[in-house]
């Protein structure tokens, strides 16, 4: 018997990149509830963004926290027809080894990826070497300032930019107040893969009328940084990931319902 078979689990990642995990979880015999927390919009302006990369010149380093952010930067690119070159003297960050595969889909060579794929652990790596340069950070609108400031600490020029913003998919609402709804089919357990998804999941359950997560549903976290917003939000995690990747998000969901499975 596959290691989540008979188990409901629901996730929360953006629609347009929840494929890859209800595929890794379905393969494991998980029946797949897809409910996104978040939706990708583009920012307010990409006036920073453009002016950022037709002046590429005067940064060192390039830094990317994310899949969506790459995705834009080389949509920018080729509207503003700016060659992969314009990058080529950068050192490129990748917070993990998704971004880094899909840079290095686009043509751009990753100098580093941080032992974890958390922005301390990036910041660690980091700090050491950027005093004195120029460091273009890319990313969500509205995301944790620990890069930024720790590396301006540092000695570092930090010039952020929005490559894109994250809203709340008001058709989530609806969905999240059926499945809710029905306490006998409960999912066994919802996967966050980032403190944006738990914070917009409580907030659609909180508008689908639910004042708390139902405490047989397990709440499963990617990392320290999603584990530390759900105790936030008075939920503490079943089980977290030990390598912050989508594969290291169905290790843990398979090992926290592997006890109860042989119990059976």
């Amino acid at each position: 018997m596959k290691a989540l078979t008979g188990k409901r689990i629901l996730i929360t990642r953006a629609r347009h990149q929840a494929e890859s995990l209800a595929a890794a979880l379905d393969a494991e015999g998980a029946e797949v509830l897809a409910v996104p927390a978040i939706q990708i919009i583009p920012p307010d302006s990409y006036a920073a963004l453009d002016a950022a990369l037709s002046d590429a010149a005067q940064y060192q380093w390039l830094i990317l926290t994310s899949v969506n952010g790459v995705a834009v930067l080389a949509e920018r690119m080729e509207l503003l027809t700016l060659k992969r070159d314009v990058l080529r003297h950068l050192k490129i960050v990748a917070i993990g080894p998704a971004t880094a595969r899909a840079l290095e889909a686009h043509g751009l060579h990753v100098d580093l990826i941080p032992r974890q794929y958390v922005a301390e652990s990036l910041v660690e790596a980091l700090r050491e070497q950027v005093a004195g340069q120029n460091v273009l950070l890319v990313r969500a609108k509205v995301a944790r300032d620990v890069i930024p400031l720790e590396l301006k600490k540092a000695g570092a020029s930090v010039h952020v930019v929005d490559a894109y913003q994250t809203v709340v998919p008001a058709e989530s609402c609806a969905a999240l107040r059926e499945i809710f709804s029905a306490p006998d089919n409960l999912p066994d357990a919802i996967a966050f893969t980032s403190s944006s998804t738990v914070t917009n999941f409580f907030r659609l359950l909180h508008q689908a009328g639910f004042s708390s997560l139902p405490k047989t549903v397990a709440a499963v976290s990617i990392g320290p940084v999603t584990s530390q917003t759900l105790r936030e939000h008075g939920v503490g995690p079943a089980a977290q990931a030990s390598e912050y990747t989508i594969p290291g998000m169905v290790a843990a969901l398979c090992q926290w319902f592997a006890p109860q499975s042989s119990a059976k």
